[in-house]
């Protein structure tokens, strides 16, 4: 699961040359911001990619446990319909039968786990993503308002790099 990637580095270039070349003076901040953002963008983007990876392989593992508890309960099955059409059960089968029984709850309570564990990590990464998102739009904002030169732009791209940090520390505190 790749995020798709927006180029910025063009944008925040052109922001940095507007601020070298303005003789207003919170254009630099803009720059400055700008650039903050863009490490808070890079460090979300690696944390969803990361939790998308890890969500991947968990239901990859817990698709494995299931697979495997499939064969188990071929296994018991068989062994099942083999006591029941014989005169006399020999005990070997039966503690056959008692201890697929055992296998297949610990396997089934394994892959539970894992499915557990892989919806967790992808929730982390749809936050993280959300929060790249919202880091993306802030810098194209305030690469408007250098290029205007209208600081409301600017405050609209902090309220959004704002945003972008609360997705940020949700994906952090995220279980």
């Amino acid at each position: 699961m790749e995020e798709a990637e927006v180029p910025l580095e063009d944008l925040q270039e052109r922001v940095h040359h507007t601020a070298e070349h303005s003789e207003e003076a919170w254009i630099s901040w803009v720059a400055l911001s700008t650039a903050i953002l863009a490490v808070l963008a890079a460090i979300a983007g690696l944390l969803s990619g990361k939790h998308a990876n890890e969500a991947m392989m968990s239901q990859i593992e817990a698709s494995d446990q299931w697979s495997y508890y499939q064969a188990k309960s071929i296994k018991a099955s068989v062994l099942d319909a083999k006591m029941s059409l014989a005169t006399v059960v020999d005990e070997k089968d039966r503690a056959k039968a008692m201890r697929y029984e055992e296998e297949q709850s610990e396997i089934k309570s394994e892959a539970e786990r894992k499915q557990t564990k892989a919806r967790a990590n992808f929730h982390r990464h749809e936050v993280y993503a959300r929060g790249v998102t919202m880091f993306q739009i802030a810098i194209a904002i305030a690469a408007i308002s250098a290029l205007t030169k209208k600081r409301r732009f600017w405050l609209v791209s902090l309220v959004f790099g704002a945003v972008g940090c609360v997705f940020l520390i949700l994906g952090a505190i995220a279980h």
